[in-house]
């Protein structure tokens, strides 16, 4: 397997980083040892110059003691002695001359005991015998022992002088040799050290006569100066050591010379050898480091790969490396469980995205998603698409079940529900899915309106049946939509939409079941902008005050009548009740339409003409208006505002209105009622209120669902209904009004069975204010 690093690896770069690191401490080491081997060898040859001076200076010595034994030899002989003790000058010369060239003497002299000059033999190299030797003399006479050093002619002499006794001194002699070329040579082959005698004469003129120097370091060490320190030649560097010696006639020194390279040249060697060490070893670390590279960039490319794989969400694909028992092998198996993790999660929020952990159903976004996919395939039929059809449904009561029975309850209600439900699906493809709350539906796929109905049918004869748990009973009831595909809605969103606002339409009107119809629509192009129309009609009083009569049966006193709205359109002209009440209840404006109808009332009551009229006006309450806590406050502050009395409205509320939350409903009641208004239950007989409940509420009267009061002509059901209603409410001291007299009939036999008030359009339709007085005018 080839392997293949990013521009940027990781391991690449520390792969890098390590060799580099290697390469600086084996460059530091090397520059360590280098730095060492010169300065030990520095050392050596400064060690050796030490000796190298000792030798030299011994080899003076031993000269000096070849000389005096040289003089010493000469002082002996009985001749010479007996030539100076004469005065034979003739033998004294020839002895000097004989015995200087036996023994090599430049020069052989004898000397009286006044130090005076007698006689001289000079070397064919000294012409004449130089004025130095006066110099040199004295010294030598008081320590016979010792040599001295004179520069003549721009060599330097050795010189010794012996005593000449007879037994008591009659003289000296004096002798001197040249320290010449064969002493450094001598030194030179001992010792391997360079010797260069260096000669400054009296005028400051350097001359180095000695030397065993070949020709190019000695040019470059005339033309560097001579004296200690560091000589660098083409053929390397030289140590140099001065050796200053006593002389006269000019100064002396000998330059004793050793080479750096010569003594490093051992080393030379094995600093080849550390280098090649070093680097085989980087050629080794990067081999080795490579394979360790790629021992770990195989493992890290494969866990990259998995991770590539769970941000795809593929959760089933095991990790690799999870048997080494290494740290990789750690990090593989640690990937592996946060795989396993990780997919457990992803499963367990599917499932809490799509299902409903309370009754196990779909929610709403699985259903939504599955009729997305019911559309699809049946848009795939070509031209004549299978239809389908959504049911949405929500159970009623369902608040005032949690209020009164507790949440735990209302949640085994659900479930009862949801296992209903079930049980009326028939078809493998329909489904059932909780939407949120109290609030179900069912997705019939190849299911046109009458199928739908059909369900809707089933479902509803199978709440007849109320749901037990334990000792409690509950009566099942439901508010049903339908909306079907593709007449209804052109896609799942919109068919969602339209099949709840059916069921919405189904709950107001508690028809069971209604099929979607373009004017139950909030959401249709003829209200799209409904909402802010109604509040400019607010603002730019378009609404109207209708009041509908409503008359006593047994000429009681008083003037009573309901108050109504309409809407004075400037485009669409009398916009009716019906299609903007229901939107306003929907969206919550309805609050702001009660409190303009109220203070409409109050304002036609405060004026003088409707004064001694003694008239009460009704007006409706909505569930939102009996639900607002401020409502009481509200309504005091208008009738404050206009100086009307509490006692002049009549507050009609609805069954379905108090029971959506009956506690806040009869808190609210009681406070309307301490006010002053009177108190009116509206639609009664159509809501789920008991009697034990009503008795409980400040209420003063009871209005007759018209429903019924219609319904007393073609069936005696309704009759006996609408008798036993008014015998109740009399029974406890509530007066009784009757809405939707139609007919004469109608009006006589409510009479008859002691009504007490009456409203329809056989006495009169809904009227503006003008009309209505006029109206009550002519009534007299």
């Amino acid at each position: 397997m080839t392997l293949r690093w990013p521009r940027r690896s990781l391991i690449l770069r520390l792969v890098g980083l390590s060799l580099l690191l290697l390469l600086i401490v084996q460059a530091a080491g090397f520059a360590v040892v280098r730095a060492s081997i010169e300065r030990n060898a520095r050392t050596q040859i400064a060690q050796a110059l030490d000796l190298d001076e000792n030798v030299w200076r011994r080899l003076l010595d031993q000269n000096a003691d070849k000389l005096r034994q040289g003089s010493a030899l000469l002082a002996a002989d009985y001749g010479f002695r007996s030539a100076v003790n004469s005065g034979d000058e003739q033998t004294i010369q020839s002895v000097l001359e004989n015995h200087g060239s036996r023994i090599g003497a430049a020069v052989t002299a004898l000397l009286g005991t006044d130090l005076t000059l007698r006689a001289a033999s000079l070397s064919d190299s000294m012409e004449e015998l130089p004025a130095t030797l006066r110099q040199i003399v004295p010294p030598l006479a008081a320590q016979p022992q010792g040599s001295q050093i004179a520069v003549m002619g721009g060599v330097p002499y050795q010189f010794v002088m012996v005593p000449l006794r007879a037994p008591v001194v009659i003289g000296w002699v004096l002798m001197g040799f040249p320290i010449d070329q064969s002493l450094a040579d001598e030194m030179r082959r001992l010792l391997s050290v360079h010797v260069v005698l260096v000669i400054k004469d009296q005028a400051g003129a350097v001359t180095m006569p000695v030397a065993t120097l070949p020709a190019e370091p000695l040019a470059q060490l005339k033309r560097q100066g001579a004296g200690a320190g560091e000589l660098t030649t083409a053929d390397g560097s030289l140590l140099a050591r001065a050796v200053r010696m006593d002389s006269v006639g000019g100064g002396v020194e000998a330059l004793l010379l050793r080479s750096v390279d010569d003594v490093l040249a051992p080393y030379r060697q094995l600093q080849v050898l550390l280098a090649i060490i070093t680097v085989a070893g980087v050629l080794l670390f990067a081999v080795g480091t490579g394979l360790v590279a790629q021992r770990l960039a195989t493992p890290l490319r494969s866990l990259l790969g998995a991770t590539q794989r769970l941000s795809r969400g593929e959760y089933d694909v095991p990790m690799e490396h999870t048997r080494r028992t290494d740290e990789i092998g750690n990090l593989a198996r640690s990937f592996d469980r946060m795989r396993v993790d990780i997919g457990t999660q992803q499963t367990e929020i599917r499932r809490l995205a799509y299902w409903d952990r309370l009754t196990g159903l779909p929610n709403r976004e699985r259903f939504r998603d599955a009729v997305v996919q019911a559309i699809a395939n049946s848009s795939g039929q070509g031209a004549s698409p299978r239809p389908l059809a959504v049911l949405t449904l929500d159970l009623d009561r369902f608040k005032h079940v949690n209020d009164v029975l507790g949440y735990a309850f209302g949640d085994r209600l659900l479930q009862g529900v949801a296992e209903r439900l079930r049980q009326q699906v028939r078809s493998p493809d329909d489904m059932v899915a909780r939407l949120g709350g109290n609030e179900f539906a069912v997705l019939l796929p190849d299911a046109d309106a009458a199928a739908a109905h059909d369900m809707a049918q089933r479902i509803a004869r199978s709440f007849e049946e109320p749901l037990a748990f334990e000792d409690q009973t509950v009566d099942l009831s439901a508010g049903m939509g339908i909306a079907c595909w593709p007449g209804d809605a052109d896609d799942a969103d919109t068919l969602l939409s339209r099949s709840e606002i059916a069921m919405y339409a189904a709950k107001r009107r508690l028809s069971g079941a209604q099929q979607y119809d373009a004017t139950f629509d909030s959401a249709s192009t003829l209200t799209l902008s409904l909402l802010s129309e109604l509040r400019r009609a607010v603002e730019k009083d378009e609404l109207r005050l209708y009041l509908q009569p409503k008359v006593a049966l047994h000429g009681q006193g008083g003037l009573a009548a309901e108050a109504l709205v309409r809407w004075a359109h400037p485009q669409r002209g009398l916009v009716p009740p019906a299609e903007f009440i229901p939107f306003a209840e929907q969206t919550g404006f309805v609050r702001q339409l009660t409190l303009w109808m109220f203070e409409a009332v109050a304002r036609l009551l405060a004026e003088p003409r409707t004064r001694g009229l003694s008239l009460r006006v009704s007006v409706n309450l909505s569930t939102r208006d009996l639900l607002d806590p401020e409502l009481s406050q509200r309504l005091a502050a208008i009738l404050a505002r206009y100086g009307v009395q509490a006692a002049s409205f009549c507050l009609e509320i609805t069954e379905s209105a108090i029971m959506d939350d009956p506690l806040r409903a009869e808190a609210m009641l009681n406070k309307l009622s301490e006010q002053g208004f009177k108190l009116s239950i509206d639609d009664f007989g159509t809501g789920y209120s008991s009697l034990a409940y009503l008795k409980r509420l400040p209420v003063d009267e009871l209005k007759i669902d018209k429903s019924f009061v219609m319904g007393m002509e073609v069936g005696e059901d309704d009759a006996t209904i609408v008798r036993s209603t008014i015998d109740l409410a009399h029974n406890l001291g509530l007066t009784v009004v009757a809405e939707g007299v139609e007919t004469a009939g109608i009006l006589e036999r409510l009479r008859v069975l002691a009504c007490d008030e009456a409203q329809g359009y056989h006495i009169t339709r809904p009227l503006p204010v003008e009309d209505f007085l006029a109206w009550q005018a002519r009534q007299g």
